[in-house]
């Protein structure tokens, strides 16, 4: 089964990146076939999040960053971050989710997360998620993400 990457998980190997891409495509097509079987007549299938994206929202957040050419963080087996990149998570409400931009320590993560997470907000706009910039805890930036009104 296929599993969007959330940020949380291994580097993927460059020998896999053309069957990533692969698969990364399918999920997308995938994804909106189910849109256009559920949506009402007329309506945009790249506009509105399915139900069962309302449901899961880190699995399809991920999957809209990662359709988008943005970059996943990695970690190792201890779960030290090995690279800089999105992390998806669950938000505080139901059907939200939290992007934040993450990497190694000194990397320069922080430095990097506004224009970063700018860059995510069209991205998700694309497939339907309304994302919304804001700075928490020592001023790190992280984006809420949550499904576009129907």
């Amino acid at each position: 089964m296929f599993e969007a990457a959330t940020g949380d998980g291994p580097p993927l190997p460059p020998a896999e990146a053309e069957q990533r891409s692969r698969e990364i495509r399918a999920a997308v097509d995938g994804l909106l076939q189910i849109r256009r079987l559920t949506l009402r007549e007329g309506g945009d299938p790249r506009a509105v999040p399915a139900d069962w994206e309302r449901r899961r929202p880190v699995r399809a957040v991920a999957l809209a960053l990662e359709a988008g050419g943005i970059t996943p963080s990695a970690v190792d087996a201890a779960g030290s971050r090995l690279s800089t990149g999105y992390r998806v998570r669950a938000g505080e409400r139901p059907g939200t989710a939290v992007v934040e931009w993450l990497g190694p320590s000194g990397a320069g993560a922080a430095q990097e997360e506004a224009e970063a997470l700018g860059g995510c907000v069209p991205v998700l706009a694309r497939l339907g998620w309304e994302a919304l910039l804001y700075k928490g805890p020592r001023g790190r930036r992280f984006l809420e993400v949550e499904p576009m009104a129907r």
